[in-house]
């Protein structure tokens, strides 16, 4: 009679186990469904305070760094040239 009573309080210990992480599953989503709309809600009130630039802004600084990104591109250009026939030279002059 024991062994039975054991036997049929385990199997409710477990069965309170699985329904006890089934509703620790249900609050995780459900956290994280209000987690989600509070992020959402949040980045929508952070966006209307941005200020963008105007279209001139834009214009001009794309400009200013194809410019920027061109003079780099020619000056390292040139100096991997130079350093490139420098090394040439020496290794001739040394006739290593």
């Amino acid at each position: 009679m024991a062994t039975q009573a054991a036997k049929v309080k385990n199997a409710e210990e477990k069965s309170n186990a699985i329904t006890g992480a089934a509703s620790g599953i249900g609050e995780k989503v459900t956290s994280t469904v209000t987690d989600t709309r509070e992020f959402l809600h949040d980045v929508r009130i952070e966006m209307k305070q941005v200020t963008w630039p105007s279209r001139e802004d834009v214009v001009s600084t794309t400009l200013v760094v194809i410019a920027t990104v061109a003079f780099f591109g020619v000056f390292l250009t040139a100096v991997d040239w130079l350093v490139q026939n420098g090394i040439g030279y020496i290794f001739k002059k040394f006739g290593v």
